[in-house]
């Protein structure tokens, strides 16, 4: 699944079909605030995220599955296993939590998933990938001394613990055209973690992370964002958001102090995946960029 990073050079894996279109496999719901921020380290904690996944279980939430949609273009084997995943790029902090949870069982947590994030950084740049044009004007990507080839800032894993839950340290994502804020990701189960990345098992599900727009467009406003201008893609005009909301990849967001947005958001989804399902997310898809906002040749176009 991954290679070792000492070893090897990154591996470019472009899918072969972008946006849009789904495949069965996988899902997404919400789940209570408690059950994702609290200290997951106490039998307390426990107790309370099996509560609540199960009160969602009953709810129904969780037992809709979702389906998985495209990896994108611009997904990269052999990620790194870490918490924090800026490597120095600059943007509003975002404290991402997660908890996998088996949505064919109940929503009981999925202990030793491994969820494998990347976006794009906050000027719509991808690590990996220098020939990346994100459209609009946008500062070159390597004017911030970090040039994109060969790098894997804003990419990482990391290993569900005994509450099903990852916590990953980043920024707010920038955007390009024709896309709306959102975070890839995959969920990974039956592998284990070795020197430093996540190797063997399966992905279960493929899917994206989305931001409310007003939020987004509070955070565009500031630096080092406002450096790219040009038209934003909002949710209601994503190719690949269906308008679904938490169920659709909609992250549930906190700002860290509500009159500065720069000091950063906690954000947090519930992940109820089929352990037995498999789904890379990659030929998924199909769609077109919303109107009036084509794709130059270049761009992400997922």
């Amino acid at each position: 699944m991954t290679g070792n990073h000492k070893n090897t050079s990154i591996t470019r894996r472009r899918a072969l079909a972008v946006a849009g279109g789904t495949v069965a496999a996988g899902g997404l719901a919400a789940a209570g605030y408690q059950s994702a921020f609290a200290d997951t380290t106490t039998a307390t904690t426990t107790t309370t995220a099996t509560a609540t996944a199960t009160s969602s279980a009953s709810s129904g939430t969780c037992m809709q599955l979702m389906s998985s949609v495209t990896e994108g273009p611009y997904y990269l084997d052999g990620a790194l296993v870490r918490k924090n995943i800026t490597e120095g790029k600059s943007g509003v902090p975002l404290t991402l939590r997660l908890t996998v949870v088996d949505a064919t069982d109940g929503c009981t947590p999925v202990p030793g998933a491994a969820v494998e994030i990347w976006h794009c950084d906050a000027w719509g740049y991808y690590s990996g990938y220098t020939t990346a044009n994100p459209s609009g004007s946008a500062p070159a990507e390597s004017e911030d001394g970090s040039s994109a080839d060969d790098k894997t800032y804003l990419r990482g894993y990391q290993v569900a613990n005994a509450n099903g839950v990852v916590t990953f340290e980043t920024i707010v994502p920038g955007w390009y055209t024709p896309r709306t804020c959102h975070i890839h990701l995959k969920v990974h189960t039956g592998g284990a973690k070795e020197d430093g990345t996540y190797e063997g098992g399966k992905a279960n599900f493929t899917g994206q992370l989305f931001f409310d727009d007003e939020i987004a467009e509070s955070i565009f406003a500031l630096e080092p964002y406002s450096k790219h201008t040009g038209s934003y893609t909002k949710l209601a005009d994503d190719m690949v958001y269906d308008g679904g909301g938490a169920s659709s990849g909609l992250l549930t967001l906190e700002a860290v102090h509500k009159k500065e947005p720069s000091k950063g958001y906690k954000g947090f989804l519930t992940l109820g995946i089929d352990p037995d399902a498999e789904n890379t997310g990659a030929g998924s898809g199909g769609g077109t960029p919303p109107s009036g906002a084509p794709a130059p040749s270049s761009s992400p176009s997922s």
